[in-house]
Order: structure tokens, then sequence, then C-alpha cells
């Protein structure tokens, strides 16, 4: 499958190809868990155990390298996991540049596994390059890009910073979630790897755990994660492959209705009243609009406010939703909204008067009146 072709016949073509012994269009599920060997003990079909290959796994990789014009993909049971293979793939005592702002569970992750084990780390503002150079070590192996970043929405110039990555002899990584592969496309801005979790805009139904790393090229470092990947088994079920592949058809149309509902969200709130801030990079008033104007596509569903009157109040705004549903998670076709600080715990750094909103694709007119309700007083 050509990645020169536009990403609305990648989504639906790229791993798909029918069935060799029924003809069936759509790929049937493998569920077993073994393969058979041939008389000589060799395996004729590639495949020998469902940890370690698997055929839906294969088509979604092949689908997942080819949406983000990598080389080479490799699933995981959760974005997590998927992040926890890049880390697992670097040495005891390397060290990895980690921005202020980014999804609270990758944190927790650095500093409560990946430090114990050895990995040594530092905390930037990664929208401020000056202080990304001045971070770097020579140990520094690893820059990880969250942009847009959870939950303040900060931007990162992806190729200015993996340049600095670069200069340093590290990798750049960039975790695509929330743009998806239709928004931005980090490989080509400079970045070494893409990571997605699968859960969000790519499965996009709010029905799928998954995650995956995607390679500029294929190395000894993509062998490391990859090794992670089959040995430490926290790989997705075949139906769970089946079912992202299945998702992904619909993707460039889906993020599109997300990014188009957002901006009218976003521009409705930044006129509100009761509303103190509203973090959305397709606002000209973001601070970092315009680097995302030249490195996204598609400005993305997420957004986060900040409410006026602390987070009491944010706490009733998110109480009076009729609309929305108050949840966990995001890039569902439902649209939903959730006080953060008080999710993320006693170790949050978020504000507690944000609310950070996933935004369905629900009509937006519909979306705009239960916020107008629900900021109300």
């Amino acid at each position: 499958m050509s990645t020169e072709m536009h990403i609305e016949t990648l989504a639906i073509h790229a791993g798909h190809t029918p069935d060799p012994a029924t003809g069936a269009v759509m790929s049937p599920i493998h569920l077993s868990t073994t393969f058979e060997r041939a008389a000589d003990g060799s395996y004729p079909s590639g495949y020998v155990y469902t940890r370690t290959a698997n055929p839906n796994r294969h088509e979604l990789e092949a689908a997942l390298a080819a949406l983000e014009g990598g080389a080479a993909a490799a699933a995981f049971a959760s974005g997590l996991a998927a992040t926890g293979a890049i880390f697992q793939a670097l040495a005891p005592g390397d060290h990895v540049l980690f921005p202020d702002d980014v999804y609270f569970g990758a944190g927790r992750l650095l500093r409560e596994v990946m430090a114990p084990w050895g990995l040594r780390y530092s905390i930037v503002n990664m929208a401020d390059l000056d202080a990304v150079r001045a971070a770097v070590r020579p140990q520094t192996r690893l820059v990880w890009v969250e942009t847009p970043s959870n939950p303040l929405l900060k931007i990162t110039d992806i190729a200015a910073v993996a340049e600095i990555a670069h200069a340093a002899g590290a990798r750049c990584a960039v975790d695509n979630t929330w743009p998806s592969p239709v928004g931005q496309q980090p490989l080509a801005l400079g970045a070494d790897l893409v990571m997605h979790a699968t859960t969000k805009y790519l499965g996009g139904h709010s029905d799928v755990l998954g995650g995956v790393v995607v390679v500029r090229e294929v190395d000894e470092f993509f062998e490391r994660i990859r090794l992670v990947q089959t040995i430490g088994g926290a790989v997705p079920s075949p139906f769970d492959c089946w079912l992202l592949l299945r998702s992904i058809r619909t993707l460039p149309y889906r993020m599109r209705g997300h990014s188009a509902n957002a901006q009218r969200v976003a521009e409705f709130l930044a006129e509100h009243p009761a509303v103190a801030a509203v973090h959305y990079p397709g606002l000209p008033t973001h601070p970092g609009h315009a680097v995302a104007r030249r490195q996204m596509k598609l400005y993305g569903g997420m957004l986060s406010i900040q409410v006026r009157g602390g987070a009491e109040e944010a706490m009733a705004v998110a109480a009076r939703v009729r609309l929305f549903t108050r949840a966990t998670s995001l890039g569902g076709v439902e649209s939903l909204i959730e006080h953060r600080a008080s999710v993320e715990g006693a170790h949050t750094t978020t504000p507690a008067n944000l609310l950070r909103l996933s935004i369905g694709l629900e009509h937006p007119d519909d979306l705009i009146a239960d916020l107008a309700q629900a900021l109300a007083r």
C-alpha cells in the first residue's frame, strides 16, 4: 500500500486484503493461540504463537505504520504499555527529557516505575526551546513530546525539538494520540517514534483498549521495542485488533467532525463571562497557535477550560451538564467532561478550576446549548 495515497484511502485499505481462504472482504478474527508446524518443523504461515504474532495484529500494525508514514509498528494492549516499551528499550542510567504538562499516567510510569529501575529524567517546558536545549545532558537518549499536551494543550515545535534531540544523539518520541495521524504527522517533521493510545481516536467508539509505537526506521532500538512487546506479552487480542481496524476506516471523517465541533465550542467558550481561560490551539489567541497552524492539519477534538470561581464552581458546572457525560478518557463519538485534577489526585499539577472536554460528534449547537446552561449561575 503506497503511503503516497491520501489518508482517507490508506485508512480504508492499508492492512486489508481479502481472505485468501474464503475471499471475505473483511478479515476473519483469528482467535487461535497456536499455529501448526509443517512436517519439517517449520512454520510456513509465518505464525507460531499469538503472543509473538497474529494475523489480525499483523494487519493492524501494517495499517498504523501506513497512516503515520512509518516503516513499522508494534501494537500493544494499552497506550501505557506502548509508552513503557519505549522506556524499557532504553538502558538504566539513560536520561529522558519529559514535558511539564503531559498525560498523568505517563508521568506516573516514569516516576514510579522507570526511575526506580534506573532511568533518569528531567521535567521541562517543551514549548520553550531554550529550556529544552539547556536541559539536555550527555546521557540524554530520549526526548518525549506530547503536543497538544494533556490537559493544558501546550504546543511543542516538533521539528525544532527533534533537531535538538538529534544534535544530542537522542531520539525524539511524540505522543500523537490527541491529533491522530489525520491531524499531525510527527515522523514527517523529524520525530523518530510516534506513540498512540489507540483506545482514543483510532478506536473512536470507547469500546476497545490499545496502544501502538510507530517508527520512522527499523533499527536496533525498534527491535528492542519489539522484544518487549513479544516477551513482555502486553499485546492486544485478535478481536481488539479487528475492532481497531474496523474503526480506523472512518478515522479521517470522524476527526474532521471532532475538530470542527471543537472549534465551534472553543469559540463560544472564549466569549463566555464564566470562563477564565480556554485552552485550544485553533484559537488565534492561543500562545502556540502559530506553531500549531504550521505543523497540524486539524486542531483536534480536545479542549480545556478554566472556570471562574475555582474548583467548587468547576465541579458544579460538570455536575450540571445534561448532554456531556462525566467520564474519563476521550476520542469517542460521545462528548465527555472531566474535572481533571480530582481524577489525577494528590500529585496533580492541573489547575483546580480546569475542566477537560472531549468534543464528540453530536451537533455543535446542542453541545453549546448544554454548556451554556451548565455555565449559567
